[in-house]
């Protein structure tokens, strides 16, 4: 009897030092993205993620940040983006610059914490949908 209560004992301590250890690396993921965010994305989004009217899009309750295509995101991020867009009823016309040198560990931080800052409940980006979004955005290239 006594056996089966320490093996229990250690699955349970096992279980709950993965629980921590997977929160803590969503914490540290966050707190890259803030980071990423913060030197370069901040100037134009603001601190509270509202953008500037008619020129940088808002992230805070945009439909694109809380949408599904990854993709999309992951290649303005990587390639920039010099059109006039409307995004929500609203147009914007300022450039983003190219982001080339963030790594997909960067592109998912910085996009997981987008996607859960402010008014946002989105999710987080794993590094694989990163790369599975690089890849696509090459294929649609060609």
């Amino acid at each position: 009897m006594g056996n089966k209560l320490g093996r229990f004992f250690k699955i349970g301590c096992f279980s709950i030092m993965m629980i921590i250890s997977a929160l803590s690396v969503k914490a540290q993921n966050l707190i890259n993205g803030k980071k990423i965010f913060e030197t370069r994305c901040l100037v134009c989004h603001q601190s509270d993620g509202g953008g500037v009217p008619n020129m940088n899009p808002p992230l805070d309750g945009s439909t694109n940040v809380n949408g599904k295509d990854i993709a999309r995101m992951v290649k303005i991020i990587q390639n920039g983006y010099d059109e006039r867009v409307a995004l929500d009823g609203m147009y914007y016309n300022n450039a983003m610059s190219a982001n080339p040198d963030l790594k997909e560990e960067a592109i998912a931080d910085v996009l997981s914490y987008i996607r859960n800052s402010w008014s946002n409940k989105a999710g987080l980006v794993t590094i694989a949908e990163v790369k599975k979004s690089i890849s696509k955005n090459k294929v649609n290239k060609k």
